[in-house]
């Protein structure tokens, strides 16, 4: 037997691995092991059982369709293809597709998430803006088909029709909902800026069903979004991330409608209440005035009416005599007198006057024009 090169029957190796057709589409179920996070982006990790281990390579391109934040113990199902790196000698799954195996690895995923979006302040109550009292333009992120939008739609109708509703139609459940969720949060806030409020949600369903909106995309668009955000996901049990992440957490889709309109009926009959109330304060006011009237006979009241004017002659004139005490004609009438430029200014300061300058004396019956033939400020008697 001749001799061949390690390079060579890896080559050959891989070839052969490359080209049977079980090989190249495999679902492998194991457990997550010495996972490392390379700075390229792309994913290492064993997958192991209780038997043997798997060496396992997930692209970054691959990681962006990944909907849950990968761990060590994690039970997970891998699907991709064998290869061989023929200069390491060792053979790995390529990983295209990672689903988790379990309700507890998710609730796992959910709480690592969670922790981790809290910690960069994603959901701080600081950041949460309140919902508009009376929204002009709602617009509704969920799917055309479900049970939700009918729900909304149908509570909209029935206490608000001055609204103008956007419906927005995405996937909400699969490998592409996420990216269609927040692509949809982001395109309303670049479209239609004017909308006052944004409904994002779904029925209900298992936690795989309502997982899409446990994913860290859609947390960051919620959170990014200028336009306030109401989270309406499941039944009323049903917590998600989205719920933390947005401005408002609905119950479900029907509480959602009903937080994001008032009520016209309601308004009217609010307004009604308030215009009997004000008339009956008015009439009862009126009555205690009417009532007040009566103690008094009629001399009683000419008496009482002719005091008051009194008073305010009294005050009245008490007003005049101050004016005419502070009034610049009286004042000259004691011996004083004003000066001002020829143009009617008053010169209040010596400094706006030179020799030569004309200028006017102002008597209390008349006025004079006037040189300056000589100027001294104060304290200046050469």
């Amino acid at each position: 037997m001749k001799p061949i090169k390690v390079s060579q029957l890896n080559n050959y190796i891989n070839r052969i691995i490359s080209s049977d057709p079980l090989l190249s589409r495999v679902a492998v179920k194991g457990e997550i092991a010495n996972i490392k996070y390379h700075g390229s982006g792309h994913v290492y990790f064993t997958l192991k059982d209780e038997a043997s281990k798997l060496n396992c390579f997930l692209s970054s391109d691959a990681l962006r369709h990944v909907r849950y934040e990968l761990d060590d113990g994690m039970e997970i199902v891998a699907e991709g293809y064998m290869s061989v790196y023929e200069r390491g000698g060792y053979y790995s799954l390529n990983v295209r597709n990672i689903e988790i195996e379990g309700v507890g690895d998710l609730a796992a995923a959910f709480q690592r998430l969670k922790e981790k979006l809290q910690a960069e302040g994603i959901f701080d109550t600081a950041h949460k803006r309140p919902l508009p009292f009376f929204p002009e333009k709602v617009a509704i992120v969920t799917s055309e088909t479900g049970a939700a939008i009918k729900d909304i739609l149908k509570i909209i109708q029935n206490r608000n029709n001055y609204v103008d509703v956007l419906i927005y139609p995405v996937l909400v459940q699969g490998p592409g909902a996420a990216a269609d969720i927040s692509a949809a949060i982001g395109k309303i806030n670049e479209l239609f800026p004017e909308t006052d409020v944004i409904i994002v949600g779904r029925g209900g369903g298992s936690i795989e069903d309502l997982w899409a909106f446990n994913e860290e995309s859609v947390a960051r668009a919620i959170y990014s979004s200028d336009i306030p955000v109401i989270s309406a996901v499941g039944h009323e049990t049903d917590f998600t991330i989205a719920d933390f992440a947005a401005d408002v957490r609905a119950e479900t889709p029907t509480a959602a409608a009903a937080l994001a309109v008032p009520d016209i009926a309601e308004l009217k009959r609010y307004i009604v209440s308030l215009k009997e109330n004000m008339l009956y304060h008015i009439k009862r006011n009126i009555q205690n005035k009417e009532a007040a009237l009566g103690y008094f006979a009629p001399a009683q009241l000419t008496q009482a009416l002719a005091h008051r004017i009194s008073l305010l002659q009294l005050k009245a004139d008490s007003c005049y005599e101050q004016l005419t005490a502070l009034s610049p004609r009286n004042i000259m009438e004691r011996g004083y007198g004003a000066i001002a430029s020829l143009d009617g200014k008053p010169i209040i300061s010596i400094k706006e006057l030179q020799c030569g300058d004309r200028f006017k004396v102002l008597l209390w019956d008349g006025s004079v024009e006037a040189t300056v033939d000589d100027r001294r400020e104060a304290g200046n008697d050469d």
